[in-house]
């Protein structure tokens, strides 16, 4: 039986697509938000945009390999910013707001369709529900939970950022399951990637594996389609096909 689900945030309760459009124009805010705070970047948007795509594709790829999420004042001053020298100290007290800023407003962010109707629908079947995210912000989960009107259905929400974690290391898994006081064989994960999320639930030995369809993450399953790769129990295309999966698995009548 399957008590409990925890769902991955971006590509699974909600899509995320950026533009160049888009992307400039946080560039363009980040400029002016440092500047509001005494820090000076001499670059321009355009400039700024793409050093963050090139140095914040280099940190996935150091989270990736060492499954680890560092700081936030070491992510903008040694990563995504560091062509500027501007400091950790003086990055420390602001980058909380940085890391939101850039999870929010330089891509959009765009709910599931029938996400609220399908975690209340869970809810009513008995399902405990948690949240289990890879994000460098710690303020921006939450606050999607509210403006998507389900955080009071979401028991636990275990970030990277919070515990220095990232997906597939089965340890952040533990952490929310040990939080709700449930064991892997009755926790269920939703995710969209093979690489992170059906990974690192089979790494968990979580009971149930559903993964999301989400074609815009392909590049990051590269190495994950032959047949040694991690296999998820169901693969859905939307939300509201996980109710049924759930009555199936816990023999509950339509």
């Amino acid at each position: 039986m399957i008590s409990t689900l925890l769902f991955d945030l971006g590509g699974t309760l909600h899509d995320v697509r950026g533009t160049e459009e888009s992307r400039l124009r946080f560039a363009a805010h980040l400029i002016r938000r440092l500047g509001q705070y005494g820090i000076v970047l001499d670059t321009t948007p355009e400039e700024l945009n793409r050093r963050l795509r090139v140095n914040a594709e280099a940190y996935k790829k150091r989270g990736e390999r060492d499954l680890s999420e560092l700081p936030q004042e070491v992510i903008w001053n040694d990563w995504y910013l560091k062509e500027y020298a501007i400091g950790r100290e003086r990055l420390a007290p602001i980058a909380e707001e940085l890391s939101f800023l850039y999870d929010y407003e330089r891509v959009e962010n765009m709910r599931k369709p029938r996400l609220k109707e399908t975690v209340e629908e869970l809810h009513a079947l008995g399902v405990r529900m948690g949240i289990v995210s890879n994000i460098i912000s710690t303020s921006l989960v939450p606050h999607m939970l509210n403006e998507y009107g389900i955080a009071q259905y979401m028991e636990t929400v275990v970030m990277s950022a919070g515990t220095g974690i990232r997906k597939p290391d089965p340890r952040i898994f533990a952490i929310a399951m040990q939080r709700m006081g449930v064991t892997a064989t009755e926790t269920g994960y939703v995710g969209d990637t093979v690489s992170r999320d059906v990974r690192g639930a089979r790494n968990a030995k979580m009971g149930l594996v559903i993964r999301i369809e989400n074609p815009s993450i392909a590049h990051r399953d590269v190495g994950f389609t032959g047949e040694d790769a991690p296999k998820p129990d169901f693969v859905i295309q939307a939300l509201d096909e996980i109710p049924g999966i759930i009555r199936r698995i816990n023999h509950i009548e339509s």
